[in-house]
């Protein structure tokens, strides 16, 4: 199977590369439109701040290779974002893939949201084998809401989406290759779909 990780510069590749290998598979990093649409799985991550991220997006091309890839492909953080329609950060236009706005988690709480938290209401493969409840690592002061592609739900004062899914496309707000156990679990989820 060959599995690409998106590297645009906006990226914690190097975990996400390593959790791929302890799950006993090679990932390849690259920003090269062929290599990623032959691959069999694709992963889009992020880290950093929207509208410079979609800026080096745009400058590769890739922003418009991401939204007509094939293979199942899963955004995580910031890449989940970014394949919303818009974000206030940064008054960021995004892909397009999930049909809802990222927002600016409120005063009333403490951002970023960093550390633990739980997801709930998990629907999709991708959850498969996951319990409700089961705990997720996040770092994000801004949030996609509840919507039609809402498959994961998590709650800083308020619901929000932790996870997304519009046909092939997969997103987690939370960092799997961070999540200890239930991450791997998720990941190896991804790549058997």
């Amino acid at each position: 199977m060959k599995i690409v990780i998106i590297n645009y510069g906006a990226g914690n590749i190097q975990s996400i590369k390593f959790a791929i290998k302890r799950l006993g598979y090679e990932a390849v990093l690259s920003n090269k439109a062929d290599e990623i649409r032959k691959a069999d799985k694709v992963i889009f991550p992020g880290v950093g701040e929207a509208s410079s991220a979609i800026k080096k997006l745009r400058e590769s091309g890739l922003d418009d290779l991401i939204p007509n890839l094939k293979q199942p492909v899963l955004g995580i953080c910031l890449g989940m974002q970014l394949m919303c329609n818009r974000s206030e950060e940064g008054n960021t236009v995004g892909l397009g893939i999930f049909d809802v706005d990222v927002l600016r988690f409120s005063k009333s709480v403490k951002v970023p949201q960093i550390g633990w938290n739980q997801i709930s209401d998990l629907k999709s493969d991708l959850f498969k084998g996951i319990q409700e409840e089961s705990h997720i690592y996040l770092v994000h002061s801004f949030y996609a809401p509840l919507c039609s592609q809402t498959i994961a739900i998590s709650n800083y004062g308020l619901k929000y989406s932790a996870g997304l899914k519009h046909d092939n496309f997969y997103g987690t707000q939370f960092h799997p290759e961070k999540s200890s156990d239930i991450g791997e679990r998720i990941l190896s989820n991804f790549l058997e779909l």
